[in-house]
């Protein structure tokens, strides 16, 4: 019989079990995120990681359309393609990558993120599911365990603020009513 409570043999068994993470990529920056991502795709986060073993955890990232760069990176960041014909090199823009596939710039950064560490890269990026929305399957969130948390808080829009929260948000002054912007 094991001397093990119930509750730590649970703990133990989901060690060693393959895990499935939710990352909510949504106003988070590309580069950071893919290291984060990187980290529980190795297992980097288990306790029994080793660099000879695969012990790493499914991850589902989901609003990859709507995730940040730092400074101007989506004017000044290009992508290299090459299509394996003669003269078939191709660089690309951040921002125009992202208006032709939005999953290719959290693609591509978690790809690097990953380490050119032959074919092990491969199968790392198979345990990854990349969404551009908040629409995950529902196959797919049937086996989500836990999340991973965001790096930065996301703040609210301006036009997601109700009026009676405008109203009430402390003023310095108050205008007079016969005040114009000149």
């Amino acid at each position: 019989m094991s001397n093990l409570s119930p509750y730590k043999r649970v703990q133990q068994w989901m060690v060693f079990a393959r895990q499935w993470w939710l990352f909510d990529a949504k106003q988070q920056d590309v580069f950071d995120a893919a290291q984060i991502i990187a980290r529980y795709l190795h297992g980097r986060h288990k306790p029994i990681y080793d660099t000879e073993q695969d012990v790493g955890d499914h991850v589902v990232v989901m609003n990859a359309a709507h995730v940040s760069m730092p400074f101007d990176e989506w004017r000044y960041r290009y992508y290299f393609h090459h299509s394996h014909y003669a003269g078939g090199k191709k660089w690309t823009q951040a921002y125009e990558l992202h208006e032709k596939d939005p999953n290719l710039v959290m693609y591509k950064a978690i790809y690097k993120a990953c380490g050119n560490i032959g074919l092990k890269r491969h199968d790392l990026i198979a345990r990854l599911n990349i969404y551009p929305d908040e629409n995950v399957p529902e196959h797919i969130m049937a086996n989500i365990s836990d999340h991973i948390r965001q790096l930065r808080p996301v703040h609210k829009a301006i036009d997601e603020y109700s009026s009676e929260e405008i109203k009430n948000y402390p003023k310095i002054f108050d205008y007079s009513d016969d005040y114009t912007k000149k």
